[in-house]
């Protein structure tokens, strides 16, 4: 219902700014992010800062724990900030743990509230966006860029790939997904195809890292929630030159390496020949 409420209001482009703005407030999405991250900033504290055991239970039966825990372990572990760890902490934490990936994915919120049952929830959405929230703040520490959080939402909901089809294992074998489907991961890891998801702004980030859960840190998840009102190609430009840049400047980095070898080389050639003198 917070996500229905939040797209019917965010795809009203005739609202005034300040009604826009009630709309997307009252729909209660916002303050779904910032308790789950706050949840999970609070796990991680206890674990890493007081070295205590934690509980994480969950009573509304859809899915908070989960969401806590996988959050946590992207904020104190700087492998899952990686494409490679993410993808192993899904694979894991939602995939092999059993998530209802079609029960929950069922009925999206642009379905008609008389179609909608108990077990539909974007929960998945929620955890994704709260990584978007962490990735805006901290986003020299994650390998993967924006792109890739899109990918996975996507595939989620609609994909050619067998990883997030059925609720369960048991689901999967009976619909022989492993014969018949290949693996999301398995076709993201390709080089010709990471190469566009990887961030050109990466540096490996050992520490562990905090996101601010303060309603000025927050921002609302544009290229998902705001994909069909917003203008996003300044955005994407601006990424694509970041790209080149970095990409330029790797590529003259390894030049000015390949031009010292070669002044050494030379140097060494005139010092033999006696051109050069100790």
């Amino acid at each position: 219902e917070s996500l229905a409420k939040l797209m019917e209001g965010a795809n009203d482009s005739s609202s005034s700014q300040d009604k826009w703005l009630s709309r997307v407030e009252s729909s209660g999405w916002m303050a779904n992010i910032r308790d789950t991250l706050d949840c999970a900033c609070l796990v991680a504290q206890c674990l890493n800062q007081e070295g205590a055991s934690v509980l994480v239970h969950d009573t509304t039966g859809q899915d908070s724990a989960l969401q806590v825990c996988a959050l946590a372990q992207i904020i104190l572990n700087p492998d899952c900030r990686t494409v490679r760890g993410f993808e192993a902490l899904i694979e894991r934490e939602w995939v092999q743990a059993g998530h209802p990936f079609s029960s929950r994915h069922s009925r999206s919120c642009y379905s008609p509230p008389t179609h909608r049952h108990r077990h539909n929830c974007p929960s998945f959405l929620l955890f994704l966006d709260c990584v978007h929230q962490i990735h805006q703040q901290f986003a020299c520490s994650f390998e993967f860029n924006e792109d890739f959080l899109v990918l996975v939402f996507e595939h989620s909901y609609c994909s050619q790939f067998g990883t997030f089809l059925g609720d369960c294992e048991q689901d999967k074998a009976a619909l022989g997904i492993k014969q018949r489907t290949t693996s999301l991961w398995s076709h993201v890891n390709r080089p010709d195809i990471l190469s566009k998801y990887l961030s050109p702004v990466y540096q490996p980030n050992p520490i562990v890292i905090w996101p601010s859960v303060a309603p000025v840190s927050l921002v609302i998840w544009k290229r998902v929630l705001l994909r069909w009102v917003l203008e996003l190609s300044p955005e994407e430009a601006a990424q694509e030159l970041i790209t080149t840049l970095r990409n330029t400047d790797s590529a003259l980095r390894s030049d000015v390496i390949r031009l010292r070898r070669t002044l050494i080389q030379l140097e060494e050639q005139a010092l033999k020949q006696g051109v050069l003198s100790n």
